[in-house]
């Protein structure tokens, strides 16, 4: 059975033109700085987000994680939003690997302002962790792909500012916050020291992401790095599919808005569904089934048995996620398989 894949954009498979660049790919030693690949990419990346410098790392969480342990020092304290994904999603690494205590607010869809994070600021103390970091996801996973406004955003970047602190944007999707809003991807960056943005989401390669800021916050990162475990060697072959991947697919993100804002009007118009449609600002789609009277395992088990699926985050809500492998009719079809599991 050829399924539709609605559980990530994670799931993409390099189309053949991103094969042919990743065979003739040049390579060289990226630890010794001399993968050309690479070296593109990263120049690539930090024009696109207006920052110095730009380095390779094998994946998001570990991309935040250079970003967090490069600013922060053990005992001290990251603030961010609840269900933020460097909270929810990385085993806990900004514990267990920088030593960082992690202080969390509730957010509205995933947003955190100002007035919200100046309150939770500590100065260090005999007792208390000294604040150093704030983190921000643009766009946010668990909020349903929703855009954390430049405004928003520039109003945090002034707070840090004014108190000595350090900002880190998690744009693992910021490429689609850029296309639902038109703001520029150096707009967003702007309003952060450092900046994580993914490859291997919505753009499509199957492996990879970027961390950009300062010169010297890379020159840091590249220890980090290391230290981690993420040098690699000729790595530009998969470098090359990065590349690739921000030359070519940035724009056709719009698609799957399309897709899935399509997805969300259909699923928001079936008895004992729940959806708020003013979340639906990209391309993820959150939604409740409980008034269906099935839980969320049990609505995905039966969708897949005939032929989508899609991933339940809790006994009521299942996310599922638009991509480039995924079409507009394939779209169509889900809701049709949709539609047969909930009697609608």
């Amino acid at each position: 059975m050829e399924y539709v894949d609605l559980r990530s954009d994670t799931v993409t498979k390099p189309t053949p033109e991103m094969r042919k660049a990743m065979a003739e790919a040049e390579v060289g030693d990226d630890v010794l700085g001399d993968d050309p690949t690479v070296n593109r990419l990263q120049q690539k990346v930090a024009e696109l987000l207006g920052k110095e410098a730009a380095l390779y790392v094998p994946s998001g969480s570990m991309g935040n994680a250079v970003c967090i342990r490069a600013q922060t020092r053990p005992g001290e304290e990251i603030v961010t939003e609840r269900f933020a994904h460097v909270v929810n999603y990385e085993v806990a690494n900004a514990a267990a690997i920088s030593g960082v205590q992690t202080n969390t607010i509730d957010g509205t869809n995933g947003i955190i302002t100002r007035s919200q994070i100046e309150p939770c600021l500590r100065m260090e103390s005999l007792h208390t962790p000294g604040t150093r970091l704030i983190c921000v996801e643009n766009t946010h996973n668990r909020a349903g792909g929703t855009v954390f406004p430049l405004v928003e955003m520039k109003g945090i970047k002034s707070l840090a500012e004014e108190k000595g602190l350090r900002v880190h944007l998690d744009g693992a999707r910021l490429w689609n916050a850029h296309i639902a809003t038109g703001v520029s991807l150096s707009d967003f960056a702007a309003c952060a020291d450092s900046v994580s943005v993914c490859f291997s989401k919505g753009l499509g390669a199957p492996i990879g992401s970027c961390v950009a800021g300062s010169r010297e916050f890379i020159e840091k990162s590249i220890r980090v790095r290391k230290m981690f475990g993420g040098g690699m060697r000729q790595v530009g072959i998969i470098a090359a599919a990065a590349l690739y991947a921000v030359e070519n697919n940035i724009e056709r993100l719009a698609e799957d808005h399309t897709n899935a804002r399509y997805l969300a009007e259909e699923l928001a118009a079936i008895d004992g569904v729940e959806l708020d449609l003013e979340t639906v600002q990209s391309n993820i789609v959150i939604f409740d089934v409980s008034g269906t009277g099935k839980t969320a395992p049990e609505v995905t088990e039966k969708w897949q048995g005939l032929g989508t699926l899609a991933l339940p985050i809790s006994t009521s809500k299942i996310r599922v996620v638009t991509h480039l492998d995924v079409t507009f009719e394939q779209c169509k079809q889900a809701i049709k398989m949709f539609k047969e599991v909930v009697g609608a």
